[in-house]
């Protein structure tokens, strides 16, 4: 028999012996189970549950051992004394409330051991998120949610109007919803820094996807869901974290209305966003004299980005303004004229792209530029 096998057989007898003894002293005096001790076989079953005492192991364990004295009488040769057969009832009414007790007393340790192994992956996921701990201690708890940190592992994380917090309706409703769509092995699922994050192997290739929708369907406002690149072990997992964030951030600034924001997609912006104070001299050196412009740098910033976006192809850039082939063409000469930048040179182009994306990322010119020194 395994260690652990005889520890729960143990805790089982345990409970059984100290039921055994409070039936039989119940019936020979006649009275009913006090509220003191259907507690104490309450807080017996609760225990047993913790431990990972089988629920039909310890029903079965107890209504044998309360069955067995009468089983025997019933055996014997002769018929029970009269006083026998008053009491076989009336010991199985006693047996009857400690089985409802031994019940209640179990779901109650049962539930405590979910809360209590819920909180444990919060914590590790948490930890990992944090990149922080030790390698080897998160290698050592990772063994017992069955995780194996050497894969490679996704990160997804969504952002609301209202933070989210462990144990609050959205939170659970999402834990839930994922806990019924995968194993648990496969998905951990944690609040940090307001955001909601999950991390999950990348070959659990729907995971990203069936996230967004329970957070969709949570009843949390204005969410966003942003999902990292694939990286292996540990570190990828914290960088993948750390990504998503950005994304996230930059997803607003940007004021994008998708409700799922691809890391990947949004790269260049990370990119350019890692040094502020360059970007911000390139857009004012590259761009701010389009402010000379009648109307103000806006028209024309529209018509450059739209002009990059569709191929450099006017046609479409007018289809995608709502302007006339002539009134494009009119802008991206002004665009040359102010910036010494020809929008039809490929070299140059770049360089007005580059300037472009860089005040998308600042905001300007709805925001001003605020250069360093």
């Amino acid at each position: 028999m395994a260690k652990g096998t005889r520890a729960e057989a143990g805790r089982a007898a345990d409970f059984v012996n100290r039921c055994t003894s409070l039936v039989a002293a119940a019936a020979a005096e006649g009275r009913g189970l006090q509220p003191g001790e259907l507690a104490g076989l309450r807080e017996l079953a609760a225990s047993a549950g913790e431990s990972g005492v089988a629920l039909e192991d310890l029903v079965s364990a107890w209504l044998t051992a309360a069955w067995e004295p009468y089983q025997e009488s019933l055996e014997g040769a002769s018929c029970p004394q009269p006083g026998d057969r008053r009491q076989m009832p009336l010991a199985w009414q006693r047996a009857r409330e400690a089985t409802v007790a031994l019940t209640r007393g179990y779901e109650a340790g049962q539930q405590e051991a979910i809360r209590r192994e819920e909180a444990m992956r919060r914590e590790f996921v948490d930890d990992l998120l944090d990149g922080r701990t030790d390698l080897g201690q998160l290698a050592e708890r990772a063994d017992r949610f069955s995780l194996r940190l050497v894969g490679p592992y996704t990160v997804t994380a969504a952002r609301a109007t209202v933070p989210f917090r462990a144990g609050d309706p959205a939170t659970r409703h999402v834990e839930e919803g994922m806990a019924t769509s995968f194993r648990a092995r496969d998905v951990f699922i944690t609040s940090k820094e307001g955001l909601l994050v999950c991390v999950s192997p990348t070959t659990e290739t729907d995971v990203p996807r069936t996230f967004a929708r329970h957070v969709g369907m949570s009843g949390v406002k204005a969410h966003q869901v942003a999902v990292s690149r694939s990286r292996p072990g540990p570190s990828g997992i914290v960088r993948s974290y750390q990504e998503v964030r950005g994304t996230l951030d930059i997803a607003e600034r940007l004021a994008l209305s998708a409700p799922v924001v691809d890391a990947a997609d949004l790269l260049v912006f990370q990119v350019l966003g890692r040094d502020r104070a360059a970007i911000t001299d390139l857009v004012a050196t590259v761009l701010g004299t389009l402010e000379q412009a009648r109307g103000g740098p806006a028209p024309l910033l529209d018509t450059l980005r739209a002009y990059c976006d569709t191929g450099c192809v006017s046609t479409a850039t007018a289809r995608r303004l709502g302007i006339s082939v002539r009134a494009v063409t009119y802008r991206l000469g002004r665009i040359r004229q102010l910036t010494g930048y020809d929008p039809a040179d490929p070299d140059q182009r770049y360089t007005l792209q580059t300037a472009a994306l860089g005040a998308r990322l600042l905001g300007w010119p709805a925001e001003p530029l605020e250069r360093a020194d």
